[in-house]
């Protein structure tokens, strides 16, 4: 793990071990606003260190400077070995449960002596919460909830947090003398929301130095298998890596079957024997002849099939889709041309309107949609009327600086509870488009919860729909919803919904995009940005609309500019 994550995680968990020892707030929210600040930045802590980097950046004083110095020169902070060490590992495996906040969990250790995961299920189930402040029959419940759903997530991992291991890993395997060709395989390879672990496949004529190379990998924590042609590891995270080494003739079939979904590679198979062949990991055969092929292309091609993307490979429709000649391709990262739905400073973004344009402009696009949030939304900072008018006065000067790049005056309205949108409609007017979504009151029912996003929908100042099921992976499930229905009054009312990408959110998920592709759905690729990083996240959404079969037409915001214009003008 690179030193700027490191630095990072460590104060996250830091400002956590602060909340449960009950220190002053203001400490613990300064390690949170440090770790923060360190996102912005691109590049590593030593090299900030070095360059004196670290000395101009917001909110780290002296005191965390010194920490990440020791960290840089000794690979821990004693502070947060000290804090750590007073409290029991499963104390921090219980703030993981949904709902379960610092304070909530110091209360149950010092009132209960509750320590663990399976201790606390035990009270909940024997009501041994109810006497304590705060703890109610319904906030039981919820905690029982919230274990079950945490046990169901155990060992997953995010996008975000699987990717850029694997980038490392791959790099690192590259740069291997012995190493021929080499990818990744498995759900990440299909772009999976969540992934349980990561597969690698190498092609090489020496597997011995290779194997013996992986298992003694930088990142590696403990060695589970060690193998002459397969071994695993466990990552620090938890994270398991395998990694698979075949003969370099043997590559692409080793690499087709390592990627696709089991499912997938059964119909693979069956498609190899209508055709009197075997396919398996080692080839495709025609009787005990190899049926020679140098890449998944050419054994597509053997099979009579146009090349499947690895996104695909989840045997739902893709085969359809390889037997045509003319479907478009796939949508790719290059043909976004600017995004919505970012905030700024107004709300509860970290980076001002301008730094927010400037960063999305060096990146080479050509507009920003900015959408802070509304009022209702008053715990993220949300805009009361002067404050949009101020803002819109700030947009229209930067807008006659740049010929080349547009900010789009769009707000996050909150989807109140009876459907209708925030501000009066004076105001609303007053945007060029807006992103409703819900942020509250999730409880209704699934025929409550439609009829009130269906209304919102339905509203002519409506132009997207944001996070639509609510979900957030591995921690919310959507809130009860009939999204198909959703997505048919978003097609009657001409409303795009978005892919929020978002690593925690992917929300529209993509195994409804085929539904609304087949239906005409427009959606936008947007990134929910709060930071500068967070506008790079544009590449997880991208993934997920490969994922449901979407090409470039399908998606609003890989229109130009002069198009843009037009169609909200």
């Amino acid at each position: 793990m690179s030193d700027k994550r490191t630095a990072i995680k460590i104060f996250e968990e830091m400002a956590t071990l602060l909340e449960l020892q009950g220190a002053n707030p203001f400490k613990s929210r300064a390690y949170t606003k440090a770790a923060r600040e360190l996102q912005q930045h691109e590049g590593q802590l030593s090299e900030w260190i070095v360059s004196g980097a670290i000395h101009s950046m917001k909110g780290i004083g002296k005191s965390l400077k010194e920490k990440l110095i020791e960290l840089v020169e000794t690979g821990k902070i004693r502070e947060h070995e000290e804090l750590r060490a007073s409290f029991p590992d499963g104390l921090m495996e219980m703030l993981k449960i949904p709902g379960l906040g610092p304070k909530k969990a110091r209360t149950l250790y010092q009132e209960l002596g509750l320590s663990n995961i399976d201790d606390l299920e035990e009270a909940c189930l024997t009501d041994k919460l109810l006497p304590l402040p705060g703890f109610a029959k319904k906030t039981q419940e919820k905690l029982l909830q919230g274990i079950e759903q945490l046990r169901m997530y155990q060992g997953r991992f995010r996008l975000n947090q699987a990717l850029p291991y694997a980038k490392q890993i791959i790099a690192d395997l590259r740069a291997m003398p012995d190493v021929e060709q080499v990818e990744l395989g498995g759900s990440l390879r299909r772009w999976k929301e969540t992934v349980k672990d990561l597969d690698f496949v190498v092609a090489t004529r020496n597997p011995e130095a290779v194997m013996k190379a992986f298992v003694e990998h930088p990142l590696k924590e403990h060695i589970i298998a060690h193998g002459p042609t397969k071994s695993s590891i466990t990552l620090s995270s938890g994270l398991n890596v395998d990694l698979r080494t075949v003969k370099p003739e043997q590559y692409p079939y080793a690499l087709m079957h390592f990627t696709g979904s089991k499912e997938h590679n059964t119909t693979m198979r069956k498609r190899a024997k209508d055709r009197d062949m075997k396919l398996n990991e080692y080839g495709l055969f025609r009787g005990d002849t190899l049926v020679e092929c140098s890449s998944e292309t050419e054994i597509f091609a053997a099979l009579g099939l146009h090349f499947v993307p690895p996104e695909l490979r989840e045997d739902r429709d893709e085969f359809e889709w390889a037997e045509k000649a003319d479907h478009p391709p796939l949508v790719e990262l290059s043909d976004i041309q600017g995004i919505f739905h970012a905030h700024s400073t107004y709300s509860d973004g970290s980076a001002t309107l301008r730094e927010m344009a400037e960063a999305t402009r060096d990146m080479g696009l050509t507009y920003l949609g900015i959408t802070d949030h509304s009022r209702t939304a008053y715990y993220a900072g949300g805009l009361s009327i002067e404050e949009i008018q101020q803002q819109h006065k700030e947009i229209d000067e930067l807008n006659q600086e740049w010929k080349d790049f547009q900010i789009f005056k769009g707000i996050e309205s909150d989807i109140l509870g009876d459907g209708s949108l925030d501000y009066p409609e004076e105001i609303l007017a007053q945007f060029d488009f807006i992103i409703a979504s819900v942020h509250s009151q999730f409880n209704m029912s699934s025929e409550e919860m439609t009829a009130r996003i269906i209304r919102a929908i339905e509203h002519p100042s409506t132009t997207m729909l944001g996070h639509p099921t609510g979900r957030l992976l591995l921690n919310r499930d959507s809130y009860p919803i009939d999204i198909y229905k959703i997505v048919d009054a978003a097609i009657a009312n001409n409303v795009i919904i978005e892919i929020n990408s978002n690593p925690y959110r992917l929300d529209l998920d993509w195994r409804i995009l085929g539904y609304g592709r087949e239906k005409g759905l427009v959606v936008s690729v947007n990134p929910d940005a709060h930071t500068i990083p967070g506008i790079s996240d544009i590449q997880y959404g991208v993934g997920i609309a490969r994922k449901g079969g979407l090409s470039a037409k399908h998606v609003f915001n890989t229109y130009d500019l002069p198009t843009i214009r037009e169609k909200l003008g």
